[in-house]
């Protein structure tokens, strides 16, 4: 039979194993955590889109393929887009080295890079 912790109404904090009180501590500060930054990066990706249908940006596609071609082999991790000046930062791995590429979000042509 599985072992099962049923903790009474007159039980204490203190009394519950740490482990417990620690994951219940950490499943409570993700739950917090997780929403307000989801909410950000639905917001900018949200951004992304408008300025891509409004003829302001090019597809993000076609901006990640032409900078993957001039990073060589780099890993991609994640980008940003910043809506009140059009520009993508992606975020690459390169031998264990992480490489910024600032690219223009109307031409695709990369504005700068830094490691």
């Amino acid at each position: 039979m599985p072992f099962t912790y049923v903790m009474s109404m007159n039980m204490k904090w203190n009394s519950l194993p740490r482990s417990l009180v620690a994951a219940l501590t950490a499943a409570l500060a993700l739950a917090v955590a997780i929403p307000a930054d989801a909410g950000n990066r639905r917001d900018e990706q949200d951004a992304a889109r408008r300025a891509m249908l409004d003829g302001q940006v090019m597809p993000f596609s076609l901006i990640k393929r032409r900078v993957d071609a001039a990073v060589d082999g780099a890993s991609y991790v994640g980008s940003e887009f910043n809506p009140a000046t059009n520009r993508y930062r992606l975020k690459y791995v390169k031998d264990g080295k992480v490489v910024w590429v600032d690219a223009d979000g109307r031409t695709g042509d990369i504005i700068g890079m830094a490691r």
